[in-house]
């Protein structure tokens, strides 16, 4: 099954000619997840990938950068005559804030949930679940856990029919782990297959909670507003650095770290070259970039950059 992490916006709290408000759209199969929902958000999706009917929401903190883009949205969503349901979850004091936003925009016509996470929440999906981590930023702060199912091993049909068990119905049967005329699906069955981790997080100074979540996880999504040489600013505004964040990615041996919520005090590429000192496969996503995350036996995740004159994306090496 397909998974993306598409990037809507990857500034941070000041907004540049190139780099929209923090907004990180997860696509996988049909599920459209929206990470953050800066000011300008909708405008960035339609500019790019369009305005999909976002599933769900999550907000990482209630920081005005990563939330002001909601009112716009959910009052465009109802004007489009959407009648899906979608949910907001966040922090704790989400539901106040969505509440303190009804004089703007109205009820809609559409199922709307507001949902206050508790710190160690887990909500589950069809064949993965967002994990809550809690984080070290000013207030209440999450990141996110994208935690993909295991899947079985391959199965072996020359091996199952060689111990008698015939082409049909009793192959689906051992393949659900059923024990076919004495044939064990342990018998059958490769290994289990890992599922996809991604791990997104947020605004935060460097905090074992995202460390200890992101060991071995495909790609880390991780922000880096400073580089090293204001290492004392980063810590006082409960934010990283790029080397930090290059750290994290080095001792949890994830695939791919990725930079986001990028300051306008600092090129792109001085982040990314402070990153890659510590934690080579480092990358830099632009607005409207793609990093596609294919199943662990088929490749690695893969940054893909937008290139609007085309009809997608086309793939570089970064």
């Amino acid at each position: 099954m397909d998974l993306s992490i598409f990037f809507a916006g990857t500034a941070g709290s000041v907004p540049t000619v190139g780099r929209g408000m923090p907004a990180i759209l997860f696509r996988r199969g049909g599920d459209k997840l929206l990470f953050d929902c800066g000011e300008g958000t909708q405008r960035q999706l339609l500019r790019s990938v369009g305005l999909p009917e976002i599933n769900e929401v999550f907000l990482t903190h209630h920081h005005l950068d990563h939330w002001l883009g909601l009112p716009g949205m959910i009052k465009s969503f109802d004007l489009r005559e959407r009648t899906a349901p979608m949910t907001i979850f966040g922090p704790p004091g989400t539901k106040q804030l969505m509440a303190s936003l009804q004089r703007l925009i109205g009820k809609p016509r559409y199922r709307l949930t507001v949902v206050d996470l508790e710190p160690d929440a887990i909500v589950e999906f069809d064949g993965y679940e967002v994990h809550v981590l809690r984080v070290r930023h000013r207030g209440e702060a999450y990141g996110y856990a994208i935690i993909e199912d295991d899947r079985p091993g391959r199965f072996d049909p020359e091996l199952a029919e060689k111990l008698g068990v015939k082409p049909g119905p009793d192959f689906g049967r051992l393949q659900r782990g059923e024990t076919v005329n004495g044939v064990r699906p342990e018998q059958v069955m490769g290994e289990t297959r890992r599922g996809r981790k991604i791990i997104i997080s947020g605004d935060t100074s460097p905090c074992d909670m995202i460390r200890l979540a992101a060991e071995g996880a495909d790609v880390l999504v991780h922000e880096a507003t400073f580089t090293s040489e204001e290492r004392e600013r980063a810590l006082e505004t409960g934010h990283s650095t790029a080397k930090q964040a290059a750290e994290i990615a080095s001792e949890a041996g994830v695939g791919m770290l990725a930079l986001t919520h990028l300051s306008t005090r600092h090129p792109p590429r001085a982040m990314r070259d402070e990153a890659r000192e510590v934690f080579p496969n480092t990358v830099v996503p632009r607005d409207f970039d793609t990093i596609e995350v294919p199943l662990p036996e088929r490749g690695e995740p893969r940054l893909e950059r937008w290139e609007p004159d085309g009809d997608r994306a086309q793939p570089v090496t970064p």
